[in-house]
């Protein structure tokens, strides 16, 4: 049997920093909307969009999309898209690719590669990627997740905080053997690893981070992390990053 490749867009209204994102218009269009066609562009099997919101659901009906209605109480992506996925009945060997849909800048090739690197490595539960940073004031932003990887590119930890830190040397230098990498927030599963994450208890570390992926490593899972073939701009979270990605539409129309 040939394993399904598809992407899921988790979408919710409520943003504390940023109300009614999925919704704002960029160019023309809302940001969910270009988050849908840059999946589209993807040409994988299916593109889901998972959603609580009834409005949500008939703008994104309105533009062509497929959509699933999902329980409201659901505390991240990954558990809305495990709903989705029973819902929908997708296979256990299918790759399911988590798209935010606050990420309407997302490279194409880089959804490509999270899908692949997980066909790639059937030990890990979860692919993901990162980007080296190079930016110090970013090592020191709390919005900027970091991630450490071992030396078969399997993530140690993910935190908000300035990870690795060097003893008596941070923040003045870093040497070049120590890399600092941010992490880009999308995920490959399969459909019978998010039956299982489902069933996970939510880990003390996940919820103090607020970082869902700290989950699958609690519970003894492991993540493939691959460096991210193109740069990745940052999602949009406040209003700064909405202009800049509405800067962006409006030169390249």
């Amino acid at each position: 049997m040939i394993m399904a490749k598809r992407i899921i867009i988790p979408v919710r209204l409520a943003s504390t920093r940023l109300p009614n994102k999925p919704m704002l218009d960029i160019a023309g269009k809302s940001m969910i909307q270009w988050v849908y066609e840059r999946a589209m562009a993807c040409k994988l099997d299916s593109v889901l969009i998972a959603t609580d919101d009834v409005g949500i659901k008939e703008a994104a009906e309105n533009f062509g999309a497929d959509v699933c209605m999902t329980a409201s109480d659901h505390t991240s992506g990954t558990d809305r898209i495990a709903e989705a996925a029973m819902i929908a009945n997708y296979a256990d060997d299918d790759l399911i690719v988590n798209l935010q849909g606050d990420e309407p800048l997302i490279p194409v090739e880089n959804v490509l590669q999270v899908a692949s690197n997980l066909a790639a490595h059937p030990d890990a539960a979860m692919s993901t990627l990162c980007e080296r940073i190079h930016d110090k004031a970013e090592i020191f932003n709390e919005n900027c997740v970091k991630v450490v990887l071992d030396k078969n590119d399997y993530a140690l930890y993910f935190s908000r905080a300035s990870i690795p830190w060097g003893r008596g040397h941070f923040p003045s230098e870093v040497p070049e053997t120590i890399r600092c990498y941010r992490h880009i927030g999308m995920y490959a599963y399969r459909g019978k690893f998010l039956r299982q994450y489902a069933q996970l208890a939510p880990s003390p570390l996940e919820q103090w981070e607020a970082l869902e992926q700290l989950r699958v490593l609690w519970h003894g899972e492991k993540i493939h992390v691959g460096i991210a073939k193109s740069i990745t701009p940052a999602g949009v979270d406040t209003l700064e990053d909405l202009e800049r990605v509405r800067r962006f539409y409006i030169a390249n129309r």
